[in-house]
C-alpha cells in the first residue's frame, strides 16, 4: 500500500505542524460572548486539551476534536496516528474515551483503497481504547484530513486540568521529542527507515495506558505535549497555574538524532510560530544549546502526557510509568510564581 499512494506528497503540512500557532487562537478566541453555565467544569479560557461538562455528580462528558493532513506516507498508519492523536485529549483529561465520529477530507481523485485503509487504521485505534466509531462526515478537498470527533466519561472529582499544578510539584513527561523536526527531515530523505519506524510507533501508541498508571497518583495537572510544543504546553500550565516551571534541559527525553537534524535547519514552521508564541515567558538559565530549544520548540504530533504530581509521589510514579511507557523521565518541577513562567535551566 505504501508504494500505492503518497499521502505526505499531497499535504502542504505534516500532522501537528498543521496546527494554527497559540498565540493566533488567543487572538481568534478573544471577546466571545458565551453562556455561563455551572456545570461545564472546564471550557477553553485556560488552553485546556477538552472540555468538561457535568452530568450528574458522578459522571461529567469530556469532548475534543483533532484532525490533521498526513504524517506518513502508509495510509493504514496515518489512520492510526491520526485517530491516537485524537483520543489523547481525552487521557489528558484524566477520561476514558467512550464514543467517537469520523472527520475526513479527501481529495475527489483519490483511490477508494487508501480511503478505506486510513478509516481502518482509526478504527483499529478506537477498539484498542475501549472506543466505538459511531459515524462521522467527510467532504471533498484538495489535501487528504483525517481525526476524529472524540466523547468520554470521567468523574467530576477526577478531572486533570492543565492549570492545577502546585508549588513543589515534580513534572513528568512520558514520550521522548523530536518528531517534528525527524518528519522535516525525512522529506529530504535524511532519516533512516528504521528510525522512521520507531516514531510511528510512538505516535500510534496511545496515552491510555500512561493514563491507567497516573489514576493511581495525585496529579494536579496534566496536559498532552503536542503541536504547541514542550514549551509551550508548559507556559500554558504555568500561567493557567499561577506558577513557574522549571524544566531541566538535560533530563527531556528526546531522539537523539533530532538534535542534529535541528543543528542542520531541519525545522518545521510550527516550530518558529511555538517559539513567537512562548519564548517571551522563557527564561533561559545556564548554556543550552539552540538545537535544544527548537527540540523543545518543536510540534509534537500524538505526543505524550505531561503532568504534575506531588514529589512524595514522583519516584512511585515514574517507576509504574516507565513498565508502560520506557521513555518517561521527570523533567523539572514547579514553584510559586518567579518574574518568568518557565526557567528552562541547562
Amino acid at each position: 500500500m505504501e508504494n500505492e499512494v503518497k499521502l505526505t506528497k499531497l499535504a502542504s503540512c505534516a500532522g501537528c505542524g498543521a496546527k494554527v500557532g497559540a498565540g493566533t487562537l488567543c487572538n481568534l478566541l478573544a471577546g466571545f460572548q458565551t453562556h455561563y453555565d455551572p456545570n461545564l467544569l472546564v471550557g477553553y479560557d485556560k488552553s485546556d486539551d477538552a472540555s468538561v461538562y457535568r452530568v450528574s455528580d458522578d459522571l461529567a462528558i469530556v469532548q475534543t476534536t483533532d484532525f490533521f493532513p498526513p504524517i506518513v506516507d502508509n495510509p493504514f498508519m496515518y489512520g492510526q496516528i491520526a485517530a491516537t492523536n485524537a483520543l489523547s485529549d481525552v487521557y489528558a483529561m484524566g477520561g476514558e474515551p467512550k464514543l467517537a465520529l469520523n472527520i475526513m477530507c479527501i481529495p475527489e481523485k483519490m483511490d477508494k483503497a487508501p480511503v478505506q485503509e486510513i478509516l481502518r487504521g482509526g478504527y483499529a485505534k478506537a477498539y484498542e481504547a475501549g472506543a466505538i466509531i459511531t459515524g462521522g462526515h467527510t467532504i471533498h478537498g484538495a489535501e487528504p484530513i483525517y481525526g476524529l470527533a472524540v466523547t468520554g466519561f470521567v468523574k467530576p472529582e477526577n478531572v486533570w486540568t492543565n492549570s492545577g499544578a502546585q508549588p513543589g510539584d515534580v513534572l513528568l513527561l512520558t514520550k521522548p521529542l523530536g518528531v517534528g523536526i525527524l518528519t522535516t527531515a525525512a522529506k529530504a530523505g535524511l532519516v533512516e527507515q528504521e528510525l522512521l519506524d520507531k516514531l510511528y510507533v510512538q505516535m500510534s501508541t496511545l496515552n491510555k495506558y500512561a493514563h491507567d498508571v497516573l489514576v493511581k497518583y495525585s496529579v494536579h495537572a496534566c496536559t498532552d505535549v503536542t503541536g504547541f510544543a514542550l514549551l509551550g504546553h508548559s507556559l500554558e500550565m504555568a500561567q493557567g497555574s499561577g506558577v513557574t516551571v522549571h524544566l531541566k534541559a538535560q533530563a527531556v527525553p528526546y531522539h537523539e538524532e533530532a538534535y542534529e537534524m535541528a543543528d542542520m535547519g531541519f525545522i518545521p514552521a510550527g516550530a518558529y510560530r511555538n517559539r513567537d508564541f512562548a519564548e517571551a515567558g522563557v527564561r533561559v538559565v545556564g548554556a543550552v544549546a539552540r538545537a535544544l530549544q527548537d527540540i523543545f520548540y518543536d510540534p509534537q504530533t500524538s505526543g505524550g502526557l505531561l503532568c504534575a504530581v506531588p514529589a512524595a509521589e514522583a519516584e512511585g510514579c515514574l517507576a509504574e510509568l516507565r513498565a508502560v511507557a520506557p521513555s518517561t523521565q521527570i523533567i523539572g518541577y514547579v514553584t510559586e510564581k518567579l518574574d518568568s513562567a518557565i526557567y528552562l535551566e541547562a
